[in-house]
């Protein structure tokens, strides 16, 4: 399949029509077409665009009345003469329904009364009698996802809008947790400049983070991690004599309590560190957050 040659200025002109359309996109498709139809809708409604399926049969029964006049119609068939589609067709028509064809025909029935015609056509179909809707299925589901996403991005979708409409599931935990939510702020391993390689140890040990953070008046000033201590046994023969300021690693990775719990998780990944100093905008030390944190907190938001 060549599905970017395709994509022409009747592309354009279909993402245009529904983002000047006060209405919704309503999706029509019969048999694999339907199947296909229902997908896109579901990726068009969470990705910011307000849009639902209706069978055609059910369409000829009553539920045309759900069709509204500032609606945009978006009709699924391959050979462009479903009987069902094409009846459902002359009833929008009647009533002006703005009409955006997805077929392989490109002089069918459908494509001759549609305002945009989006070409899906494929040289065959995998299935080996060529007869299985297989490729052509793939190439509309195709079609439908670049109109959403282009439809989304043009919107200026974000992450908190995707997360507001992905409540439930685990997109939307990882995006709708913040650090504070899971941050660590009881029994910090936390020293003074001055203290001592031993009461460095004891911190470390005690606060089973693998780390002690070096303050003044609760202000970071640096950290000390089970690596450093570990270096500088190696090259140091007088390390017991010396204060947490001389071991620190001065400037630590810090994040606000605010942030998007993702935004850490990237931190974490891109430094190649375990953990991250919480702060406030003054520097004042409120938590600690580290990759275990970031993991029980997304199992946990998940099954609440």
């Amino acid at each position: 399949m060549r599905m970017r040659e395709h994509l022409d200025s009747n592309f354009d002109k279909a993402v245009d029509t529904i983002l000047a359309s006060s209405g919704r996109v309503v999706a029509f498709g019969v048999g694999k077409s339907g199947i296909i139809a229902k997908k896109i809708v579901a990726t068009l409604a969470s990705t910011g665009t307000h849009a639902l399926f209706i069978h055609p049969c059910d369409a000829l029964h009553g539920d045309l009345g759900m069709v509204g006049k500032d609606d945009v119609a978006i009709m699924i068939s391959n050979s462009g003469e479903t009987a069902e589609i094409l009846r459902v067709l002359v009833s929008l028509r009647a009533q002006n329904t703005t009409i955006i064809a997805i077929t392989s025909r490109l002089h069918s029935s459908l494509a001759r009364s549609a305002d945009v015609i989006l070409n899906i056509a494929v040289e065959t179909e995998a299935c080996h009698l060529n007869l299985a809707p297989t490729s052509s299925t793939t190439a509309t589901l195709v079609m439908g996802d670049a109109l959403a996403i282009t439809l989304s991005s043009v919107r200026e979708f974000n992450r908190t809008d995707f997360a507001r409409l992905h409540p439930g599931g685990s997109l939307g935990a990882r995006i709708n947790l913040r650090v504070k939510d899971v941050m660590r702020t009881d029994c910090l391993p936390m020293c003074a400049p001055s203290a001592t390689f031993s009461e460095v140890v004891h911190l470390t040990n005690k606060g089973r983070l693998g780390l002690t953070l070096v303050h003044r008046a609760g202000e970071i000033l640096g950290i000390i991690t089970d690596g450093d201590i570990r270096r500088r046994l190696e090259t140091d023969g007088n390390i017991i004599q010396r204060t947490a300021s001389e071991i620190m690693s001065e400037n630590p990775k810090k994040i606000v309590p605010s942030a998007e719990l993702v935004e850490a998780e990237k931190m974490l990944h891109e430094q190649k560190i375990s953990a991250l100093v919480v702060v406030e905008e003054n520097h004042k030390i409120v938590g600690i957050l580290d990759t275990h944190d970031i993991y029980v907190g997304q199992i946990r938001s998940e099954t609440c």
